[in-house]
């Protein structure tokens, strides 16, 4: 495997480029400054000018959100994993039928496991730009997202129909629907009905975790965050782990299914057989099954991690498990 392979799964955060056109929403006061990233897979966007980083899928996508201060992201729904963690700023996350069923506020450091088939939405409410990393289930992790209906609704009154194909149209800027495409439909009562509004203390105690919390419980290895026997119970297609300076793997690692390695604080040292590079806050980098790695932090200070590791479990956590 020559360098160059490597280099080129390495999406480094001064290189993201933005789409802000990627959501219904784009036009709609309140979150139309909103820019979002597609790191690794084909990600959520409902727009032809997102650009992709690394078109490879190993069975999940990496992406991230990026807005000013009190820039939304409207109501919607997954029917696969939506994981967040918070990599620059304050952000609160909300969620319900209006959005007014239950919220939390995550600090950086923070990861949410927001759970499927209820509707979310997020903020920054931080005073500068803030940056939220995203793991969302399955290859296709833009096959399940439904908006709630007045997001739809609001979306059209600025312009921006969604058609029933998954595509936007602006039609402030000439653009109408295909024949043969309808508008993407509004959910009926009766289908909103199915969309629980979960109380805020299931949430909490049982789909976020807080940094600090990680950095303690690191101590000695790393810390499980998601998976079946992690701090949050879930299989939701990959498991989340969490490494902090004192947390390291003893000696080489050789993976046997797709890792990504997604740096909150710190550098850290990656060495494989072909390349050595020091990855910083806000980079991500794709390993490949059976390519033997060393990670370590460069520098002293503070240093840690998120490491996304591909599992055979299907792609969505259920919102009901406890």
């Amino acid at each position: 495997m020559s360098s160059s392979d490597l280099q080129s799964r390495i999406v480094r955060y001064g290189d993201l480029r933005p789409c802000k056109t990627a959501f219904i929403d784009a036009h709609t006061p309140g979150s139309d400054q909103k820019e979002n990233f597609t790191i690794i897979g084909g990600g959520v966007s409902e727009s032809p000018d997102q650009h992709v980083h690394i078109r490879d899928t190993p069975g999940f996508n990496i992406g991230a959100a990026g807005q000013p201060p009190k820039c939304r992201n409207s109501l919607h729904s997954h029917t696969t994993a939506e994981v967040f963690f918070v990599l620059k700023g304050r952000w609160r996350f909300f969620w319900g039928r209006w959005g007014s069923a239950g919220e939390v506020v995550l600090e950086e450091g923070d990861i949410i496991n927001i759970p499927t088939g209820i509707f979310r939405g997020f903020e920054n409410v931080g005073t500068d730009y803030g940056m939220i990393m995203a793991v969302l289930g399955g290859d296709d992790a833009g096959g399940g997202v439904t908006w709630a209906p007045q997001v739809i609704e609001e979306a059209q009154a600025h312009g921006l129909v969604l058609g029933e194909n998954g595509v936007l149209y602006d039609t402030k800027a000439g653009q109408a629907l295909p024949d043969g495409v309808a508008p993407m439909p509004v959910l009926s009562d009766a289908e909103l009905s199915a969309f629980p509004e979960l109380p805020v203390q299931d949430v909490v105690r049982g789909y976020v975790a807080r940094y600090q919390d990680l950095m303690a419980l690191s101590r000695d290895m790393p810390a499980k965050v998601i998976g079946p026997d992690a701090l949050l119970k879930d299989r939701p297609g990959f498991e989340v782990s969490f490494l902090s300076r004192n947390s390291l793997d003893a000696g080489p690692i050789t993976p046997d299914k797709p890792v990504v390695l997604m740096p909150m604080r710190g550098h850290w040292h990656l060495k494989t057989d072909a390349l050595e590079t020091v990855l910083n806050p806000g980079d991500t980098c794709l390993l490949k099954p059976g390519e033997t790695h060393v990670l370590t932090p460069s520098m002293t200070g503070e240093a840690s991690l998120y490491r996304v590791t591909s599992t055979d479990d299907p792609a969505g956590a259920t919102w009901s498990q406890g």
